[in-house]
């Protein structure tokens, strides 16, 4: 084909975009067995910045009963912005929730998430907590007889995921990992159209986390007395004990290796679309580099790139910057290379370009150039509560299961052990552990503080 004509074809495309509506495309979303005024009565642990967002998409159906709050920070748990400490507001800014939903006046608020586990009449719980009380909480949600939707990422260690989805089989309870991209009706789609060749064999994905925190990032503060209304001990909860800081709680606890990670917190979203679509369950070898140039109190890398190598052969790529800014991709959040052409995608659109011969070869395209976007951009999260709630009330499958959702996470804390040893790992991904280094092992789980236990 002449230059000229290709540059004419994908004009065309560009100007007209393949568009469809969310509900043709939505096909692949099961409606709910029962009707709904079959109430679903849901408890909320963590209410703070992503606990007060998963609770506005729940308070948005109408088969919700909110029944019950629980949060360490009081002006959380009464949803009183007015009490928020200043210091927290100039800490994080927007990262503070508004607080400002119309909250049922016989709404039950607890301080300690055991008591509102106790309480009878609570069907549902959705546990927002920071990353190292995930298993806790979950594990003795479903023990008390709880369908458990919990956010991402999972676990804050491997051996914790495993823990958790042996529990799910001992108590049949149904359980969501909040990985939003799940419920995004053009990754449904995309599942097939990759896997069936598309564009080919792929040899090559990869992703990008930047944002510029250069120079301050998160700071750096001195230990002092949290808030009276503020319970720091239980927040830290498994973890060992530490002087409270300002740059800790709240939200900045993402930068701190204890209780979260950059490439758990952003990683883990595109390392579980990469998977699905390429039908991968875990890498055979992981390497990973970080280095920091910010001066800040953090305690994981600001600057961080990662490879995994799956069984098939295929490359995982995904890069962490935070100390320097620009453009990761040309479009989109996902790059999928295949020997017919490469895909960039994101929740509501997608493209592809047809790959262009390379030495010695000699060839007409092999696909066309092709281009969709929903009309009206969908909410992936509030699609993947929806599928929750159905799946509460028909006890199916969920999207996320905690298996899927493990195995995501898995990821994160593979770059993250990687970059730690500074060694080539190989991952035994049915045993989970690592075959070349002891070290390594020795990082799957920690010891938990005082009396938590799995």
């Amino acid at each position: 084909m002449e230059k000229n004509e290709n540059s004419t074809r994908r004009e065309f495309i560009k100007k007209t975009a393949l568009t469809t509506s969310a509900v043709a495309l939505g096909s692949t979303i099961p409606a709910s067995v029962l009707g709904a005024n079959d109430t679903i009565r849901m408890g909320f642990i963590g209410v703070g910045n992503r606990g007060s967002q998963l609770l506005r998409r729940f308070m948005s159906n109408s088969d919700v009963k909110v029944a019950a709050f629980c949060d360490v920070y009081e002006p959380y748990l009464l949803r009183d912005h007015s009490k928020v400490s200043k210091m927290f507001i100039d800490e994080v800014g927007g990262r503070v929730p508004a607080l400002e939903e119309e909250i049922p006046s016989d709404v039950k608020r607890f301080q300690d998430f055991r008591k509102l586990l106790d309480q009878k009449d609570i069907d549902a719980v959705c546990i927002a907590t920071p990353d190292h009380w995930h298993a806790v909480q979950t594990i003795m949600a479903m023990d008390a007889g709880k369908d458990v939707y919990v956010e991402k990422p999972l676990t804050i260690t491997i051996h914790e995921g495993r823990k958790m989805v042996e529990a799910q089989k001992r108590t049949g309870r149904i359980a969501q990992v909040g990985l939003n991209r799940r419920g995004s009706k053009v990754y449904q789609n995309l599942v097939k159209m990759v896997q069936d060749g598309k564009i080919g064999k792929v040899t090559v994905a990869r992703a990008y986390r930047i944002s510029n925190m250069f120079p301050d990032g998160i700071g750096i503060r001195k230990p002092q007395q949290p808030p009276k209304d503020f319970d720091w001990d239980m927040w830290l909860g498994p973890r060992e004990f530490i002087p409270f800081q300002s740059n800790i709680f709240p939200y900045k606890f993402r930068w701190w290796s204890a209780y979260s990670s950059q490439m758990g917190n952003w990683g883990v979203h595109y390392m579980d679309v990469i998977r699905w679509l390429l039908n991968e369950k875990a890498p055979v070898a992981i390497s990973a580099h970080g280095t920091s140039f910010i001066k800040d109190d953090r305690t994981i890398p600001d600057t961080m790139e990662v490879v995994f190598e799956m069984g098939s052969g295929v490359l995982i790529s995904f890069s962490i910057y935070e100390g320097c800014g620009g453009q990761g991709l040309p479009w989109g959040e996902i790059e999928f290379r295949g020997s017919k052409g490469t895909l960039y995608t994101k929740d509501s659109s997608y493209k592809i370009e047809p790959a262009g011969s390379g030495q010695f070869q000699d060839w007409d395209e092999l696909m066309q150039v092709e281009e969709f976007s929903l009309e009206k951009r969908e909410d992936a999260t509030a699609n993947l509560i929806r599928n929750f709630l159905d799946n509460v009330k028909s006890r199916g499958k969920v999207w996320c299961p905690l298996e899927v959702g493990h195995r995501s996470t898995t990821f994160a804390h593979l770059a993250n052990i990687a970059c730690e040893t500074k060694k080539r790992l190989e991952w035994d991904a049915e045993k989970e552990q690592f075959t070349n280094c002891d070290e390594a092992n020795k990082l799957l789980h920690y010891q938990y503080r005082g009396d938590w236990k799995l």
